[in-house]
């Protein structure tokens, strides 16, 4: 079998991708592997719902990142719905895992992997480029958010509110007061666990039917934590309020009520500090 040519990468974009700051919630769910497979087949067709101890993985990602380029900065918000996935022709390939295991990195293969089914993302920029660089399901969407912050108050809690938008002739965002989802995660008082779970690989089917592999390196590992327990099951707490829209009929044909398994963070350690003033003594007067 001959080698595969690589994917072009069309004007203007150019990878790798480089992130100045990544602020990154992840959310799991375990569940039934029927309607995954179904959905997934909609969508990858040649990709296989991955399934520990029998129940397929959704995850919702949503990430708050800046990039730096040669004219300035962005800031860009999105989030993803995916099903984990593999190739199907790689199948022998994969290990058998518990989702605790995946979750904390021991796939080393790679090929269990986020197979898109919606992105949601506020700058037209990023919806271009991730449309034409890696086959993602992206489209407009704007969000209102409360997270932990070095520069805010001590909480441990992620709020992120999802609200429909479109983009004008001139590629500017649109918003509408619309809203599609809204996602709390208190993960405060749990002890975390380090996850080395990085390149995460990222899968997207083109137009003409081929399958796109797009890894994503993080260089610092995440925070995992694990809410299989009973007294965890109201930590994460996913409304849907349009339940008619796309994204809202697949987050309820798959999660529906279905208690989040685990979490995922990651924060940008800063780089800089502005810190707090301090008065200097006052001039003693001028002797006469």
């Amino acid at each position: 079998m001959s080698p595969l040519p690589l994917p072009p990468i069309p004007e203007p974009f150019q990878l790798p991708f480089h992130y100045g700051a990544l602020h990154h919630l992840g959310i799991d769910w375990l569940v039934a592997p029927g309607p995954a497979r179904e959905l997934l087949a909609k969508h990858h067709p040649d990709l296989s719902a991955a399934e520990f101890d029998g129940r397929a993985l959704v995850s919702l990602n949503y990430q708050l990142y800046f990039a730096q380029y040669a004219f300035g900065g962005g800031v860009t918000q999105e989030i993803e719905y995916n099903v984990i996935a593999f190739p199907t022709a790689e199948s022998d390939r994969i290990p058998r895992l518990t989702y605790a295991q995946y979750a904390q990195g021991w796939d080393q293969t790679k090929l269990l992997g986020i197979a898109r089914i919606h992105v949601l993302c506020d700058n037209p920029y990023a919806i271009n480029a991730g449309r034409a660089l890696y086959a993602e399901p992206k489209y407009p969407g704007w969000f209102e958010v409360d997270l932990p912050s070095l520069n805010g108050p001590v909480v441990d809690t992620w709020t992120v509110h999802g609200k429909s938008a479109g983009t004008g002739p001139d590629e500017t965002l649109e918003k509408s007061e619309t809203p599609l989802f809204s996602l709390t995660a208190a993960v405060g008082g749990i002890a975390a666990v380090p996850a080395n779970n990085t390149p995460i690989t990222g899968y997207g089917t083109c137009p003409d039917g081929r399958v796109l592999a797009g890894p994503m390196n993080v260089y610092q590992p995440y925070r995992w934590y694990d809410l299989s327990a009973p007294e965890h099951a109201d930590r994460v707490r996913l409304t849907v309020h349009a339940p008619d829209s796309d994204l809202g009929r697949d987050i309820r044909s798959l999660v529906a009520d279905t208690p989040a398994v685990g979490a995922w963070t990651y924060q940008s350690p800063p780089v800089a500090a502005h810190n707090r003033p301090y008065y200097l003594p006052a001039r003693p007067p001028a002797n006469c």
